[in-house]
């Protein structure tokens, strides 16, 4: 299976009227995973029951959203890790560095080996 692409044009951001414009590889996405599906899909190789699968994943996720809001990263195995990253603006002394001069924060994930193998290893198809 390939990932599909289709072609955009973007201008330089933050100049005005985009400034020299390129054209770029975009990917399409070919649909969804549902939460829901993700579930059956194991429910149907594994021997553990969707009503355990779910609740192993909320539990999962409640465990995971109070550790990273703990400043921990959480390692999940093959799969990759998450932690917090967070944004601030400069400042002209290190002490005047405050909690007031965070702008915000987000999740970032770091893929582990596997999963890194295959997205060095994809196949592209124009769309």
């Amino acid at each position: 299976m390939s990932i599909k692409y289709n072609i955009i044009e973007k201008g330089k951001p933050g100049v005005v009227g985009g400034g020299e414009k390129k054209f770029y590889a975009n990917a399409v996405t070919s649909g969804e995973l549902s939460l829901e599906d993700l579930i059956k899909g194991v429910e149907k190789i594994s021997t553990v029951s969707g009503a355990d699968i779910s609740a192993v994943i909320y539990g999962l996720v409640d465990f995971m959203q109070a550790s990273l809001a703990d400043g921990k990263i959480v390692r999940l195995g093959k799969l990759g890790s998450l932690r917090v990253s967070i944004s601030s603006n400069g400042e002209d002394s290190a002490d005047k560095v405050t909690s007031r001069s965070i702008k915000g924060a987000k999740a970032l994930f770091t893929p582990g080996k596997d999963l890194k193998f295959i997205l060095n290893n994809l196949t592209y198809q124009k769309n």
